[in-house]
């Protein structure tokens, strides 16, 4: 757009302006100060460009400017404070369109995260930030050692490598809660593979969750809330996986579908466990280096800064307080069940 495109009420009774200025010498008054800004306020708001504004004005300039050389200086302070007062208002509008703006992509990435609004409604104010909510949708969470708001470096950062790879068709970064949270349109796709790495990366290790795609607008909240359960099962768990499918770890919710069930299997199961010397915490974290290590206990050993004497030690122990043997595969299970239900139910620390 260029100055020749601005229409000619944003330069309302400008010329006559200056002509004044220039032949009394006067000052600009306050309302005319004023008006002033109120032109570059409505100029922003038509969408008009600041460089193409300034630039007819200063054409409007060149036609009014005073053939006597003695009002040039004149002339030239109230060009100067004109055009200071237009570019003010245009500003003015401008950060009140951001505020607005950010208000109503917080307000809907709220209601589009937590279920509420109507799904219609909600479909409609998607397509604003470039979302089709009728397709199907994958959404991912980074969590990282502190908090992060948009205006932070982390979430800048990642959503500059986003852009640049993907554009902003489909996909939408913001957050939530202190995390990073991208939403991508289709199946789990490479953007959140992308995503998982560069906010992996941006947050000095963090983890991400990924959920699985889901359909309509609701498909964004179920994949949310499952990034966010993977999250806090790998927590409970211990897991050092930096980035979390929900896909991979089905098993668990089914495991603690039934709590009273997994309670009753943990505690019938390591109870015995709590009788030993030291307590069942370093039985527990030796079954559990002993599973996670593919039953080898060497490797186990290793893990737990332990002599393979002591490891086979600690392994007969269990078997003798317990009655089951973890070497043996028809005990394995049980007892490999038990150990996951207890870093799910934080047992012992909570026993129930």
């Amino acid at each position: 757009m260029t100055s020749a495109d601005i229409p000619d009420s944003y330069l309302d009774g400008y010329v006559r302006l200056l002509a004044e200025v220039s032949a009394t010498g006067r000052h600009l008054t306050r309302q005319e100060v004023d008006y002033q800004r109120t032109l570059g306020e409505q100029s922003a708001e038509a969408g008009y460009g600041l460089r193409s504004l300034i630039s007819a004005h200063l054409s409007a300039t060149r036609t009014a400017w005073p053939r006597d050389p003695g009002a040039a200086d004149r002339t030239l302070a109230a060009v100067q404070q004109a055009i200071d007062a237009f570019a003010e208002g245009y500003e003015n509008a401008q950060r009140l369109a951001v505020r607005q703006e950010e208000a109503a992509r917080r307000e809907f990435i709220d209601d589009l995260l937590h279920g509420r609004s109507d799904l219609g409604h909600l479909a409609e104010r998607a397509e604003r930030f470039g979302l089709h909510l009728s397709h199907a949708h994958a959404v991912a969470v980074a969590q990282g050692p502190t908090g992060y708001d948009e205006g932070s470096a982390v979430p800048r950062q990642v959503e500059q490598a986003l852009t640049t790879r993907f554009g902003n068709r489909n996909v939408l970064l913001t957050t939530k809660d202190g995390r990073l949270v991208c939403v991508a349109a289709g199946p789990e796709t490479g953007i959140l593979s992308y995503f998982a790495k560069q906010a992996h990366a941006a947050t000095d290790g963090g983890r991400v969750a990924i959920g699985r795609s889901q359909p309509g607008p609701g498909g964004v909240v179920q994949s949310y809330e499952e990034a966010l359960s993977a999250l806090e099962m790998a927590e409970r768990l211990g897991l050092d996986d930096p980035v979390l499918r929900t896909a991979d770890l089905l098993v668990y919710p089914v495991l603690t579908r039934d709590r009273q069930a997994m309670a009753d299997l943990v505690s019938s199961t390591l109870g015995p466990l709590t009788t030993a010397r030291g307590g069942a915490q370093p039985l527990l974290d030796t079954l559990t280096a002993y599973f996670d290590s593919g039953c080898v206990a060497a490797e186990a050993a290793r893990r737990l800064s332990l002599s393979v004497r002591a490891m086979t030690y600690r392994l007969e122990r269990i078997h003798k307080l317990t009655g089951a043997n973890p070497a043996e595969p028809a005990h394995r299970y049980m007892l490999q069940t038990a150990v996951i239900g207890a870093r799910l139910l934080d047992w012992p620390a909570k026993d129930r």
